[in-house]
């Protein structure tokens, strides 16, 4: 018997899908201005293909972008995925499931309860290593020299103003004696 993967679609799973799936609404091609010549373009992957490359990202935690070439194109998968999802396909195979694994094992359906945490894996840092985020921050890099933290030498300049003269203060190029003749106090 041969070996299936957790994520390839078997028939017996695809024949209990295939009903669920969503009709194409053949009025729907006719909106579209322009239609494909026939033989143009790439050819239409099939209601299975999509079907396994989502189950395929689903089950291994890809990336679309990173589905394998196999599947098709990952931005055509991806449409359907979503076409999909407005339509409702993902819920009515979510009640669908929930309906024969009740048949089979039996839901107490009288008795439900969820629990959940989340924190921190303990030994997580030392299998990954520091946060690639927090390379470079100002405040775990060491003083300058003169002991002083770092800071902007503006804390704010209007449009048109010169960074210089802001910084040096509004007497900037002025004489000191000057200065102080013309401010007495």
């Amino acid at each position: 018997m041969p070996t299936v993967q957790s994520w390839e679609v078997s028939d017996g799973l695809w024949s209990r899908v295939e009903r669920l799936l969503p009709r194409r609404d053949p009025r729907a091609e006719r909106r579209h201005r322009f239609r494909r010549r026939p033989g143009g373009g790439r050819k239409p992957i099939s209601p299975r293909a999509i079907f396994a490359a989502i189950v395929y990202v689903l089950r291994t935690g890809c990336q679309w972008r990173a589905l394998p070439k196999s599947f098709g194109s990952a931005s055509a998968i991806h449409h359907h995925f979503q076409q999909w999802r407005r339509q409702g396909f993902f819920v009515r195979l979510w009640r669908a499931g929930l309906a024969e694994y009740d048949e089979m094992e039996g839901i107490a359906w009288e008795w439900q309860s969820l629990d959940g945490t989340q924190g921190k894996a303990p030994l997580a840092q030392e299998a990954v290593g520091d946060n690639p985020t927090d390379r470079g921050k100002k405040r775990n890099q060491a003083q300058s020299a003169r002991g002083r933290p770092w800071r902007p030498a503006l804390a704010y300049r209007r449009r048109g103003q010169s960074a210089r003269r802001e910084a040096v203060g509004p007497d900037a190029g002025r004489d000191r004696d000057s200065a102080a003749q013309a401010d007495p106090a």
